[in-house]
């Protein structure tokens, strides 16, 4: 029994990318080492460079299947296998076979060259796949039906991805390279839109990235092997279901999002007791910010939590872990030891770990108060010092005690002092000082366990403890009045430069300078107030409303709830007074200039309208008026010639002025906003007629490409005929001469789209929204087209049914304005898209 056949898949994200080519490229290259390869099918399309890339190859002739009258032709599986080549090239492996083949997809007969020990290279788009089916539908609004399941795919021997950027794809479509032109501007316009083709081919890739993480996780757990292979990062972010979990997650998606295709997992570990419990609605909160990153929420279960961590990210092969600052307080910290992030980072090995600050680990910005040198905490901790160590050294002095060692005990107690001091200052220094004193007297100095002062040296000895005691104290005391002055010096700066960070900013300084001055000065509540409005508010106010009000110039009012701000702090107030007030100043003006714009617009509109007026009503308005008073002055001199043309001017001219009088009123009415619009279904079929028929238009001058099974649209049937009737008219303007129009319609993703081609000079790209702008003629410099206002109206009716109105670059040259309506389903439920500009 022979060995099985090697399949070999190139995939590529749309047609036209080279699939085809490449295969019969590989099978030359194949040829010329000396294989036997065969061209089992190729599908062409058509397309002259891959129909030129068969010669010099073995092609076999395909099978003949009768259907339904109709001859089809497929692959011939028994020729092929017949042939026994070493290599069979099979393009578009998901292809449907013909009613009476052997099997029903082309797949299958893969399956069977590769029993009889035949290489196969095949070909296959990224639509074409079973699980990703839904996925290319919603991206294209196409649906495919024609699939090949994933089990065989994945089980190729080889994928490859044939890979074309989607703009060099577009030029190759546009250069007629994928399709016939015929089939140019429905494919463009709907399957091969920009958009669609960039999110495919991100599918092919990512596809493919995850076939071969799975290749790469398979080889690992066969070898053995634990260690992290940095293939792409990997960041894993611990949830303890604490506030910081927000923090924690954006955080690790930043690190993530440095590498392309980075991984982004968040893990929470809970007890195997269930004793540990985490906030289940913080949790879920922190859930769905995990999916609206783009991450993976994972739940494991162990008592170890740093070990079941840091096992967690090594079975995913994690690159970076990403915990949280402990929320213990150091006190916690010294009394249970070091914390989970010690620990993880210690077994994490070669894996990156991140301890990230969050609000709930006290980094909100606070200034220290200058008032009290000393900490409450530190004076507690150093009389702590002194009730404990003041007997402890009693006792190991007297132990040890001998008649020579009062010496060593004076200088001990004198230790003990000096340490009392530089922990908690002067009222324990001095505690100290009196209690070591006096205990020395009692159990070191003969009277032994007696307070006698006999030698006037002993008063001496107590008094110098007590001097020693309070100049160390006033050390202590004035480098912690220097430190905190620093510190605060430090916080000042930081607050000056994040208020004018935030007044240069323009946008939310307001809110900034607010919510900086509640954390600054450690207010409940902060609230700017103009009149009665609240302009912006931060924290909240005080149940017994007392607060401090501030006046911010004659602009509004701020008011502090809280305690009293000290003086030292009323200078800092100021400053964030002046940046306020320079704030409101600049929304002020803001809004000035928003309220000023319209009313600019509306000036150039009326300067425009006058200009237009000026000229262009007054050569309608002259002829007709020249016309009527000619027939009036020489009606009897005239012949009936004469007066028949006199009459025709006027009645041009006076029709001329109607319809420019119409369009004004009808832009009136658009920016008004009073447009009259009566939506209901409608062919487009029965718009376009009459629009051709109204400007006596004919073949020679239009070719129409009409869908007849697109679906009606929802539209006013008088507005798109105007709308049809401009575009033409614009259209046929700048058609040169020999040239004809085309109108085009086709149903995409449950909407109807109508095409007026023209092949004159285009628009360029950077100027397609200037067509829209009324009273502009793009490219012109006479007075003989009107006022300017045709699109400006297409555009607004378009707008006023549901739609839009987009201007596109012809392919070969010219402009092709779009008009997209919905259809009566589009709300309710999509219409099922046509097949319409969709490769096979």
């Amino acid at each position: 029994m022979s060995a099985r056949g090697r399949l070999r898949v190139l995939l590529g994200a749309a047609p036209g990318v080279g699939k085809t080519y490449t295969m019969l490229e590989e099978g030359k290259r194949l040829l010329a080492e000396g294989k036997d390869v065969v061209v089992a099918v190729v599908e062409t399309h058509g397309r002259a460079a891959t129909s030129a890339m068969t010669e010099g190859l073995e092609v076999l002739p395909r099978r003949a299947l009768q259907h339904r009258d109709v001859e089809l032709t497929e692959m011939d599986l028994d020729a092929t296998l017949a042939r026994t080549p070493e290599v069979a090239l099979v393009d578009e492996l998901a292809h449907t076979n013909a009613p009476g083949s052997e099997h029903d997809k082309r797949w299958q007969d893969v399956q069977v060259l590769l029993d009889a020990g035949i290489d196969v290279i095949s070909t296959v788009n990224i639509q074409h796949i079973e699980s990703l089916n839904d996925v290319v539908e919603q991206i294209t609004g196409v649906p495919q039906r024609e699939t090949v399941p994933d089990d065989f795919l994945r089980a190729a021997d080889q994928v490859e991805v044939v890979d074309l950027a989607p703009q060099a794809l577009q030029d190759r479509l546009s250069g007629g390279l994928v399709y016939p032109a015929e089939r140019i501007d429905a494919a463009l316009s709907n399957y091969f839109r920009l958009g669609n083709l960039t999110a495919l081919r991100e599918l092919a890739l990512l596809w493919l990235a995850d076939e071969v993480d799975q290749a790469l996780k398979t080889y690992r757990a066969e070898h053995g092997i634990d260690s992290k292979w940095e293939a792409r990062e990997r960041v894993v972010v611990t949830l303890t279901g604490g506030p910081e979990g927000e923090t924690l997650l954006r955080r690790g998606a930043r690190i993530a999002a440095r590498s392309a295709g980075g991984d982004l997992l968040a893990v929470h570990v809970t007890s195997q007791d269930g004793l540990r419990v985490a906030d289940p609605e913080s949790l879920a909160r922190q859930r769905a910010l995990v999916e609206k990153l783009g991450g993976t929420y994972h739940q494991v279960v162990g008592d170890d939590i740093p070990i079941a961590l840091v096992e967690f990210a090594k079975s995913v092969n994690a690159t970076q872990l990403v915990i949280g600052v402990s929320r213990r307080s150091r006190l916690a910290a010294a009394l249970t030891g070091p914390g989970i992030g010690a620990t993880v980072v210690r077994e994490a090995g070669n894996i990156d770990v991140h301890i990230v600050n969050h609000d709930a680990a006290g980094g909100k910005l606070s200034l220290p108060k200058i008032g009290g040198a000393l900490t409450w905490k530190r004076r507690i901790t150093g009389l702590a010092l002194a009730l404990v160590g003041g007997p402890l050294l009693t006792w190991l002095l007297s132990a040890f005690r001998t008649e020579d060692s009062i010496t060593s005990d004076v200088l001990s107690y004198q230790l003990l002092v000096v340490v009392v001091a530089l922990v908690g200052g002067i009222w324990p220094a001095l505690f100290a000082a009196v209690m070591s004193g006096l205990t020395l007297d009692f159990f070191f100095i003969a009277p032994l366990y007696t307070v006698t002062v006999t030698k006037p040296t002993h008063l001496v000895a107590l008094a110098l403890y007590i001097i020693i005691a309070i100049l160390v104290s006033l050390v202590v005391d004035r480098a912690a009045r220097l430190t905190r002055a620093a510190r605060r010096a430090a916080a000042e700066s930081e607050l000056l430069a994040t208020v004018a960070g935030s007044v240069l900013r323009g946008q939310g300084a307001i809110q900034a300078l607010i919510d900086r001055a509640r954390e600054a000065f450690g207010l409940a509540g902060v609230r700017l107030l103009k009149g009665e409005t609240v302009l912006a508010t931060a924290g909240e106010p005080l149940p017994d409303d007392r607060h401090t009000t501030v006046p911010i110039g004659d602009r509004a009012i701020l008011e502090l709830h809280g305690n009293d701000l000290e003086a030292s702090e009323q200078r800092l107030l100021a400053v964030l007074v002046a940046q306020l007030d320079a704030a409101l100043e600049h929304s002020d003006l803001a809004e000035t200039a928003s309220e000023v714009g319209p009313l600019a617009a509306n000036d150039r509109v009326r300067t425009a309208l006058l200009s237009a007026l000026s000229h262009d009503l007054r050569r309608p308005l002259a002829a007709a008026t020249a016309a009527v008073s000619g027939l009036r002055a020489t009606r009897s001199m005239l012949s009936d010639n004469d007066r028949d043309e006199l009459l025709a001017t006027a009645d041009e001219s006076l029709t001329t002025l109607a319809t420019l009088i119409t369009d004004l009123l009808d832009v009136s009415r658009l920016q008004a906003g009073v447009l009259a619009v009566s939506v209901s279904p409608v062919d487009p079929a029965d718009t376009i007629v009459p629009a051709l028929d109204e400007l006596d238009l004919g073949p020679d001058q239009v070719q129409l490409d009409l869908d007849p099974i697109i679906p009606p649209v929802m539209a006013d049937p008088a507005l798109l005929q105007r709308v049809l009737v401009n575009l033409l008219v614009n259209a046929i303007r700048y058609t040169p001469p020999g040239g004809y129009v085309r109108i085009a319609t086709s149903a995409f993703a449950g909407q109807v789209e109508i095409r007026i081609i023209d092949r004159g000079p285009g628009i360029p790209a950077e100027r397609h929204d200037d067509v829209f702008v009324p009273f502009q003629r793009v490219g012109d410099t006479d007075n003989t087209a009107g006022l300017g206002l045709g699109l400006a109206l297409s555009k607004g009716f378009v707008e006023g049914m549901g739609g839009t109105l987009t201007p596109e670059d012809t392919p070969g040259g010219g402009l092709t304005m779009v008009v997209t309506l919905p259809t009566p389903e589009t709300r309710q439920q999509p219409a099922e898209p046509t097949a319409e500009g969709m490769p096979s």
